[in-house]
């Protein structure tokens, strides 16, 4: 194939290592100004080349020997079939096995096969062990680790669990962080345990992500089906920051009030050791002391007190910054929270909302899922991109955005928002957004959700008041926001207002929302977005009306300024600074 020829070539030019390319597959059906790139990855480690382009999801292996056959192209890394070349266990490998108390019973049955394989960090061939992907019954992939010092490569790309195929989702299951981790779980005698394919991922929850770190965490979409079906999953990863961290994202997508997390007892860092220090009969123990995530329930203070010790050292810190200092000192986003905004029609809430968005994006690589009702997706998508770029979308007297800047602003929206979008022409329910928002956390990762607006929720009161209706939905989404550590900002329009002695109507509060004194009760944050003079001023003012914990925010009122063209907010109205860059967190003075 001439793009395997392509990839060959440029393999043999840049030599060993990570590398980006113009993609052979897809740059030539691009436009104009977009084909140029890099938008394969190839990681060349001395045998095989593999590779995956983030812009056509074309992936797979391209030896370098042309006698081997090739990848064609249109097979998903799942299907993907790899062609191997090894051999039953080596004497060698069954000893290195055996120095980590599993037996070759257990190694037989999980499919571990030994081969000689040239390391790429040992820049030599040496014996390794060889531990196989499978997907229905097919190895699609392997990783690959050297029996000598701790040498690692993989032939394919592993996506999907490790001893994925041979669990049973009518179980409890067990999710551990590395393949021997997951043998000695077996060698234990508790077989329903997998293993993610690629080990902590500490950019997703030291601050900022990663959008390329966080797709890592797919594979729990593609098992899906099965850790719906089990009663528990059971999460025994690192005893390590970087494991904790990983347990913690994946409750977070899984769903917090499904999972059981595992303490290893001190001094043991994972599964492997416990085995190895502990013996098989340890296991029973251990997995019998474990608790659930505390979502709800009655929990004992110990299993507190590691939080405990942090709030002691750092105290409780502050959220996510807006992007605009005035505003930090009241108002801070902290995950699995419930914001509520108001404002009178043509405020600015919505755009309000969709600025902090972006900010959170930028700042922090926030993931987004965005249900609004008012806007087509194309609409809304031209003005999340004009936030971006600081620019008007269409055309005007002033400059607008480039068609370099668009297709910046097109990636940009692409890996930080998507959208619950009602093209059936039915109104939503609740349910069928909180289903939605469900599938958006485990398959993309989204840690922030917009509702806007409210009235558009079908409403299926039976014999409730409106007041008792809205009360059980706003419970509903904070429970849900709750369990999966997200953010959520539900935009509510309040009643007509009389104006006040002086002529003007007065910024609206919870109490003043359409429909129920419920919104006042059940949100954590209480924001109204108000415009004094919207014909002589581009100032509005961002009212913190209720913050019901006092290190994430207060009372208090914020001015920002509101450009229409690029549809921007600003604290300085000046030429030099209007419309400005928001400041990054390092200029937040927390």
């Amino acid at each position: 194939m001439q793009e395997n020829t392509v990839i060959r070539g440029a393999a043999v030019r840049l030599g060993s290592g990570q590398h980006k390319i113009v993609c052979p597959f897809c740059s030539s059906q691009r436009k104009k100004s977009n084909q140029n790139q890099r938008t394969l990855s190839l990681k060349i480690d001395g045998s095989d080349i593999l590779y995956n382009c983030w812009h056509c999801d074309e992936n797979g292996i391209v030896p370098f020997e042309e006698k081997q056959i090739p990848i064609k192209r249109g097979i998903t890394k799942m299907a993907l079939a790899v062609k191997h070349d090894y051999s039953e266990l080596s004497k060698n490998t069954i000893d290195w096995l055996k120095k980590r108390s599993i037996s070759e019973d257990t190694a037989k049955d999980a499919g571990i096969q030994t081969k000689r394989h040239f390391i790429n960090s040992l820049q030599k061939e040496v014996e390794c062990v060889v531990f196989p992907y499978t997907n229905k019954g097919k190895t699609y992939a392997a990783k690959i680790r050297a029996l000598e010092d701790k040498g690692f490569s993989c032939n394919g790309a592993p996506a999907n669990f490790f001893n994925y195929d041979n669990i049973d989702p009518t179980d409890d299951i067990f999710i551990v962080e590395g393949e021997m981790d997951a043998l000695s779980f077996i060698e234990a005698g508790f077989e329903n345990v997998v293993s993610v394919p690629n080990g902590a991922v500490m950019k997703v929850v030291d601050g900022k992500i990663d959008p390329q770190e966080d797709n890592k965490f797919r594979f729990l979409w593609d098992a899906k089906d099965k850790l719906e079906q089990a009663p528990k999953v059971i999460l025994a990863t690192d005893n390590d920051e970087a494991g904790k961290a990983m347990g913690e994202e994946i409750a977070r997508r899984i769903g917090k009030d499904k999972c059981w997390v595992v303490e290893f007892p001190d001094g043991v860092k994972d599964a492997n050791e416990l085995l190895v220090k502990k013996g098989r009969n340890s296991f029973e123990k251990v997995i019998a002391g474990c608790s659930p995530y505390p979502v709800s329930g009655l929990y004992e203070p110990d299993h507190f007190f590691d939080k405990l010790d942090t709030l002691y050292e750092k105290g409780m810190g502050r959220g996510a910054s807006t992007g605009y200092s005035n505003l930090d000192e009241f108002y801070s986003i902290v995950e699995g929270q419930l914001t509520v905004v108001t404002g009178h029609p043509s405020s600015g809430k919505s755009e309000f909302v969709d600025q902090l968005m972006v900010n959170l994006a930028e700042e922090r690589g926030w993931k987004f899922a965005v249900c609004s009702f008012e806007n087509d997706p194309p609409l809304h998508i031209a003005k999340l991109i004009s936030k971006r770029m600081r620019k008007p979308f269409f055309a005007g007297h002033t400059p607008r955005v480039t068609s370099e800047e668009l297709e910046e602003g097109k990636k940009f929206v692409k890996n930080h928002f998507s959208f619950l979008y009602q093209n059936d022409g039915a109104m939503a329910t609740v349910d069928g957004i909180i289903e939605r928002l469900k599938i958006a956390v485990m398959r993309q990762g989204v840690r922030g959700a917009v509702i806007d607006p409210y009235n558009y929720i079908q409403q299926d009161k039976g014999d409730q008041s409106e007041t008792g209706w809205i009360s059980d939905m706003l419970t509903k989404l904070r429970v849900f926001a709750m369990s999966h550590d997200l953010h959520l900002w539900f935009v509510a329009h309040p009643t007509k207002m009389l104006r006040g002695v002086d002529g003007k109507i007065p910024p609206p509060k919870g109490y003043d929302i359409s429909g129920s004194a419920a919104w006042f009760a059940k949100a954590d944050i209480g924001i109204s977005v108000h415009r004094p003079d919207p014909v002589a001023s581009a100032m509005s003012e961002v009212h913190v009306w209720k913050c019901r914990f006092n290190w994430v925010g207060k009372q208090g009122v914020a001015e920002l300024y509101f450009d229409p063209l690029s549809m921007t907010y600003s604290i300085d109205n000046s030429k030099d600074n209007f419309p400005a860059k928001p400041m990054a967190l390092s200029e937040v003075p927390f």
